[in-house]
């Protein structure tokens, strides 16, 4: 595949302006610090195609679902993150022509994102239509230290001229969604101001009332030195301007410094937004750019201390790593429990900004073993938070006794997804949900946040699971009628075997944890009394564990992915023209339907999970047999087949699919980065190295590695925090060896081997 950036370890770079990229350009080029976020769309004008989007966390709108069939238990509405005021504008006009790359003459361009400093440089030439020439360079950053607060250095030198530039430095928040019905507008205009070298727009949002105060502050220096100025100002609805104009001689060099802030009434009171915004551009100012620059060098390298994997000898391969890990980090920190992370991050409007089951299954891990049990445990606190919200929802489609269906897709608990076979069918995301409470605990040891809210939301998922199950007097079992597993390109199918499995599992899991739970008397006596808890549910429990319909092939070791599987016309993803690829965007509904094709991992999905059910011989049948029908174009997919094709020895296929997880969105696979990054497979990037390369494993309470190595790989290392301690891990194709940095002894297994790593030491073991 032709790639459109350069590959280097730390840098993406773009040589030569390309307008047909321009939109994934600006997803790839994204930057954010867990609280706002903003695509990479230029500071000057652009009359070209292009999706403008800041984001501002937990903003978002409730636009209200309208269906006209059956609607009991459907969603009220379906949520939107919003694309906030512009912050970013800062256009120079020379002789009344303002810089618009779309109609100037465009050269020498070059657009360079740090991911060791998490800043983006851009620099170029331009010839407007009235001759003038200018050079300029700009480079800006969202602050992982001051959180609210972004900085941009933009300068610009007469190339052919000397003469007055014009600055217009605005903020503008007549702005739209791009998936807006109608072209609807869902900010109105609180109030604004304008003084000299300062001003603010207030927005709130339709509906919730959401406020979000835009502000910025602005200097100017030539040549080094400071530049005394007098600005118009200019305001309009939801619109305020600052313009400077500033004498310039050929060759001088002009820098506007434009200190910004999105203050958030979701953390700031609304009395007190326009106050708090000025504070914090003060606080900025005074520290000014080039201490704030350092500050964020520094924040960036604290971070790539912990969570960087090295992998030397494949420059494509640590781009790309680098470049998921990085978007990660700017999604999520940890820091506010509100929060949670979705899709597209803050790179693009697509899925709504919503949490999704990706979370806890792709998510958790990455966040658990990179910076602790903490920031891991925020995540579960999330869902345990919505507990309420997920019985509600179960009661809307006719669940009782405290049943809970968590969502598909939710901003506060609430179900806010307006695709059917989404909502109601794809139930699986439950299991999800309590897999995680699982992989948090045989990580952390902490037994402990079972008491904590995790036994609550394994009960309520156990109740669904016990109720939303058929007996089958035809099979004697009990089945799941009507459900969408992972692979969506399969609808309202009959015994999912990924989702009956999990349902069982859920049931099981969540009966020997209330028997670890009755051991503390106190708590259970309150646990019973809050959720009416009968042991008869156990019971009920255990017959449908013991009677649960899992479709398999007679005399294979393959499971069906559903019923009726094996109906479908056999075909392999090989067979398909690449002209029709990826089939989404070529084949209608109804033919992917119908056919063979997987979008994602779904057996695969629970032999990823459930590893230790199955042996290696039915791991590999399934394997051979699912992944040739998978078309991989589901973001979440690669990830799952590198961790299971590593297992299985496949070296090849496991790379292959490693770089399309990895380089998904660098490289477009699907053709869709325009839309966005997908940050949450993102975290299954990290995963394939960790658990598909490394071979990490928890087996009765104890880290076990089992690392291969890529041929083209000369070594590879990355981190894990493991129970407290903190462990650096080096593979090389003869040994590998394992650093304890910090937390005390530890025991783990390498190879099958018990080995222990004293703290401070490093042990090797030869492959």
């Amino acid at each position: 595949m032709k790639k459109h950036y350069e590959e280097n370890p730390w840098l993406i770079v773009e040589e030569g302006f390309h307008p047909e990229m321009q939109q994934s350009s600006e997803s790839i080029f994204s930057l954010g610090n867990g609280r706002m976020g903003q695509r990479a769309n230029f500071e000057e004008d652009y009359t070209g195609e292009t999706l403008q989007g800041n984001y501002v966390a937990g903003v978002y709108y409730p636009d209200k679902t309208r269906v006209g069939w059956w609607k009991n238990g459907y969603p009220e509405y379906f949520a939107k993150v919003l694309n906030a005021a512009n912050w970013v504008g800062l256009c120079p006009i020379v002789k009344g022509e303002p810089l618009d790359l779309h109609t100037a003459q465009v050269s020498d361009f070059r657009r360079e994102l740090n991911m060791q400093e998490g800043t983006l440089h851009r620099s170029f030439k331009a010839k407007l239509k009235n001759g003038v020439e200018l050079k300029v360079d700009a480079k800006r950053f969202l602050s992982m230290v001051d959180d609210e607060v972004a900085v941009i250095r933009y300068s610009v030198t007469p190339l052919n001229f000397s003469g007055k530039i014009d600055f217009r430095v605005y903020i503008d928040g007549d702005i739209i969604n791009q998936d807006s019905n109608y072209d609807e507008k869902f900010w109105a205009e609180v109030n604004k101001s304008t003084s000299n070298s300062e001003s603010h727009v207030t927005l709130a949002t339709k509906k919730l009332d959401f406020q979000v105060c835009t502000a910025q502050k602005i200097f100017v220096t030539k040549d080094g030195g400071n530049v005394e100025f007098t600005s118009n100002q200019v305001e309009r609805a939801k619109y305020v301007e600052n313009l400077l104009s500033i004498d310039a001689k050929e060759g001088e060099e002009i820098v506007v410094y434009k200190f910004a802030c999105n203050i958030s009434s979701e953390n700031h009171p609304k009395t007190k937004l326009t106050d708090r915004a000025k504070e914090a551009l003060a606080q900025a100012a005074e520290k000014g750019y080039e201490k704030m620059l350092q500050e964020q060098k520094d924040a960036w390298a604290k971070r790539w201390e912990m969570n960087d994997i090295v992998i030397e000898g494949d420059i494509s391969a640590q781009q790309a790593i680098r470049f998921n890990i990085f978007q990660l980090n700017q999604t999520y920190t940890g820091e506010d429990p509100r929060l949670n992370i979705g899709p597209k991050g803050f790179t693009g409007e697509k899925y709504g900004g919503s949490t999704y089951w990706d979370t806890e299954a792709y998510c958790l891990p990455f966040y658990m073993l990179t910076s602790g049990s903490e920031v891991a445990k925020q995540l579960l606190l999330y869902r345990y938070r919505q507990l309420g919200k997920a019985i509600e929802n179960a009661e809307k489609l006719g669940f009782s006794k405290g049943a809970a269906l968590y969502p598909m897709v939710t901003m506060n608990g609430e179900e806010c997804h307006n695709e059917w076979e989404i909502t109601f069918e794809e139930i699986h995301r439950n299991g999800a949900i309590a897999f995680a409470i699982y992989n948090y605990i045989r990580h952390t040891g902490d037994r402990n946040y079972l008491k904590e809210g995790g036994l609550e939301v394994l009960v309520g998922i156990a109740r669904f699971w016990a109720q939303r199950v058929n007996w089958s007097n035809a099979k004697n079992q009990y089945v799941m009628l009507g459900v969408t597993g992972p692979n969506e390109y399969e609808n309202n199918v009959n015994n999912n075997w990924y989702t009956n499995y999990i349902a069982k599992w859920t049931m099981t899991y969540a009966s020997e944890s209330i028997k670890y739970a009755r051991e503390d008397g106190s708590f259970w006596s309150d646990f019973v009394s809050k959720t009416s808890f009968n042991d008869t549910e156990i019971e009920k429990w255990s017959d449908i564990c013991e009677k649960m319909y899992e479709p398999k092939k007679e005399g294979t070791k393959l499971y069906l992915q559903q019923d009726g599987f094996l109906d479908k016309e056999d075909r392999v993803a090989d067979d398909l023209d690449k002209a029709e690829r990826p089939i989404n965007q070529h084949w209608s509904w109804d033919r992917i339907l119908r056919s063979v094709f997987i979008k994602q991992a779904d057996v695969l999905q629970g032999m990823y999970f459930f590893e230790d059910d199955f042996d290696e011989a039915t791991i590999r049948e399934n394997f051979l047999y699912y992944e040739p029908r998978t078309v991989h174009e589901s973001s979440l997919s690669p990830c799952v087949h590198v961790v299971l094709a590593s297992k299985l020895g496949m070296e090849e296929k496991a790379y292959e699919m490693y770089l399309r997880t990895a380089r998904l969105d660098l490289d477009d696979y699907n053709h869709e980065a325009d839309e966005g990054l997908h940050i949450t497979s993102m975290a299954g990037t990290w995963m394939a190295v960790v658990e598909g390369f490394g071979g990490k494993r928890v087996k009765d309470g104890i880290l076990s590695l089992d690392p291969m190595i890529p041929k083209n790989w000369k070594a590879y290392r990355f981190n894990l925090v493991y129970r407290k301690t903190v462990l650096s891990i080096t593979v090389k194709p003869e040994e590998v060896s394992v650093k304890n940095v910090s937390g005390g002894s530890l025991d783990i297994l390498v190879y099958g081997k018990s080995v222990s790593v004293p703290e401070s030491e490093t042990i090797s073991i030869g492959r």
